[in-house]
């Protein structure tokens, strides 16, 4: 019989969420698509809940995670700013550990 651990991760601050694997999924998708609009739709989402997500972020974060420009006639758009770039990395490094230390503490219940 194979077993497994279920997990979700997430980073808060003063009981507000930085980060959950949902967020980082957005902010992925914003650094792909150039645009929240596009990155809602690409995750399908409203973009209503994705500029909550993102709002949250930005509000929980020490620093601003995107640099967005207003629409006009080429369209509005969005990137990651460096430091957003880096909480992604430290965020997708952090879920990488914690699955690999959760693997190894089911060795223990597979052992008995």
């Amino acid at each position: 019989m194979g077993y497994k651990i279920k997990s979700r991760i997430w980073i808060e601050s003063e009981d507000k969420v930085l980060l959950g694997e949902g967020r980082v999924h957005l902010l992925k998708a914003i650094q792909e698509m150039g645009s929240l609009s596009k990155a809602a739709k690409s995750l399908n989402i409203s973009y209503k809940k994705a500029w909550q997500l993102l709002d949250s972020v930005n509000k929980s974060a020490k620093k601003p995670v995107t640099i967005n420009s207003i629409g006009g006639k080429g369209g509005g758009g969005a990137e990651l700013t460096e430091y957003g770039k880096s909480l992604v990395i430290a965020f997708d490094e952090i879920n990488k550990n914690c699955w690999e230390f959760l693997d190894k503490q089911l060795e223990k219940i597979e052992s008995i």
